[in-house]
């Protein structure tokens, strides 16, 4: 069987239990990875406004996740209000397949999944069902893009956005400085705008050298152009195949 990354440096800059599926799969094609997580999460300064919608979850039609890591927040505060069985009972809108998976791994069902791994694409396929008025809840990342909370209100619905948690620089290990200085990667990966922010104030554009630019999706791209790092490819969907197969492309154009 063909392994099509044989020998191609990648550079994967996500936290690493946001990664392991993606590593695996980059290192089954024949590629080296190096693992560079340039972002910790961390739960939010203030954590009231979670617990409280935590609290009264019932109150809400919808709750939309953005990230998996905002369904293991809201997973947890929801455990220690004793609130989880409520959840079954309110309609889950997820950007992402790995989101939904994250929901589903959970025991709950997923209503609405977008197509891109967008806010304005889950807006779109979540519209047909959203009334105005409807109580909609988003747990999100406190720097999270506005999308899709724009869009809800702008539509009538009334958006209960909390922090349900927060990231900051990671400090870059000086084994993994030295061996971007050594061996610059033939592929970088981005999986959001933070992570290429953070990549730029850890190490520096210079570190990427010739290096070919993937982002998991639209967003990260734009951002990224925005920055002033071209882009080689831009994943068709926000999993760990489609990361593989946008590599891909960008090393075989």
């Amino acid at each position: 069987m063909e392994r099509r990354l044989e020998g191609i440096r990648i550079l994967v800059t996500r936290p690493r239990e946001r990664s392991e599926e993606l590593c695996f799969l980059l290192e089954d094609e024949g590629a080296e990875v190096l693992h560079v997580p340039l972002l910790e999460l961390l739960p939010p300064e203030d954590p009231r406004p979670l617990v409280a919608a935590a609290e009264s979850i019932q109150r809400y039609k919808w709750v939309v996740f953005a990230s998996p890591s905002g369904v293991d927040a809201l997973m947890e505060a929801l455990r220690e209000a004793g609130t989880v069985e409520v959840l079954s009972r309110v309609r889950i809108a997820v950007v992402g397949p790995r989101t939904a998976r994250t929901v589903e791994g959970y025991g709950l069902n997923v209503a609405v999944e977008s197509p891109e791994g967008t806010g304005a694409a889950l807006y779109e396929v979540m519209r047909p069902g959203l009334d105005p008025e409807d109580e909609v809840l988003l747990p999100a990342a406190e720097e999270g893009r506005r999308e899709i909370e724009d869009a809800l209100r702008e539509h009538g619905a009334r958006v209960t956005r909390v922090t349900a948690y927060r990231s900051r620089p990671a400090p870059l290990p000086p084994e993994a400085q030295a061996l971007l200085e050594s061996s610059p990667p033939d592929v970088a990966l981005f999986a959001s705008p933070r992570t290429a922010e953070a990549f730029l104030e850890a190490v520096g554009r210079e570190r990427l050298g010739a290096a070919r630019l993937v982002a998991i999706g639209p967003t990260t791209a734009a951002a990224l152009t925005h920055l002033g790092l071209p882009v080689a490819s831009v994943a068709e969907r926000p999993t760990p195949e489609a990361l593989v197969e946008a590599t891909v492309r960008a090393i075989r154009g």
